[in-house]
């Protein structure tokens, strides 16, 4: 070994003797960051406690709006060929926590009111109208409110999950710089000058990953909720249609000789 490295390990070693021990927990840790540090750390605090609130609500409206679609669909068996369409009217408004519900509620509502209003004639009456084409719109428009209050909350959890690691990076790279500026201040060279430093720097690095990982994965899952819920209202709309459409028609009479 020549003389060179020999003096270089003397140097880390007397260098690690002469340093103060340095503690690596959390509390520790927190007590030796800088004020941008923990500015940086609050923020991320901040989005994680925003973020669960927003997996908790979804999960419990997810949660209601299919089980109130599930009564709905059941109930409005028995009365869709009974024709009760006030019954099944004031039933989705009683069950409008469902998608289906508020739905189908709507579209049975703008039906009753176009057969209705076929059979009146008024002083301000333009004439015929298409029935079914009034209720496809009464759908449409129902649709889209309702998969947007279905949608609500899940762009703020996108935006966490793709900024939490960048926020926390941030606060990385600021306790870096803050780390080799007092290297140069005190004008020591070695590891241990800047080791603590870092392993307080990434600490934020660590916080935004793990405010941003379950952010993630709730928000591909919660979307994935919502995907579910569309199919069920346009496949049940579509059906409801379809019954509107061949509503009235009689039976075709068979000739048994």
């Amino acid at each position: 070994m020549s003389l060179s490295m020999i003096h270089a390990v003397q140097q880390l070693a007397d260098a690690a003797e002469a340093g103060p021990a340095m503690s690596f927990d959390l509390v520790s840790m927190w007590h030796s960051m800088g004020f941008f540090a923990k500015f940086i750390a609050a923020i991320l605090g901040i989005m994680s406690i925003y973020s669960l609130g927003v997996m908790a609500e979804r999960l419990v409206t997810y949660a209601r709006a299919s089980s109130a679609s599930r009564q709905y669909a059941e109930q409005l068996r028995g009365l869709l060929p009974a024709r009760k369409y006030g019954d099944a009217v004031a039933l989705a408004k009683k069950l409008r926590r469902g998608h289906l519900s508020r739905v189908l509620g709507l579209a049975i509502e703008e039906y009753d009111r176009g057969v209705n209003a076929l059979r009146r004639k008024g002083p301000d009456d333009v004439g015929d109208f298409d029935v079914v084409a009034a209720v496809n719109r009464a759908i449409d428009r129902s649709s889209m409110r309702t998969v947007a209050d279905l949608r609500r909350g899940l762009g703020a959890l996108a935006t966490v999950g793709s900024t939490a690691p960048f926020v926390g990076l941030l606060g990385t790279v600021a306790g870096i710089i803050t780390a080799f500026q007092a290297m140069a201040a005190t004008g020591s060279g070695g590891l241990g000058s800047v080791s603590a430093g870092i392993a307080e720097a990434l600490v934020t690095t660590a916080f935004g990953l793990l405010v941003a990982i379950p952010a993630v994965m709730m928000f591909n899952y919660l979307t994935n909720r919502v995907e579910d819920m569309q199919v069920d209202i346009s496949d049940s709309a579509n059906e409801l249609v379809d019954y509107f459409m061949k509503q009235g028609r009689s039976e075709p009479s068979v000739n048994v000789e």
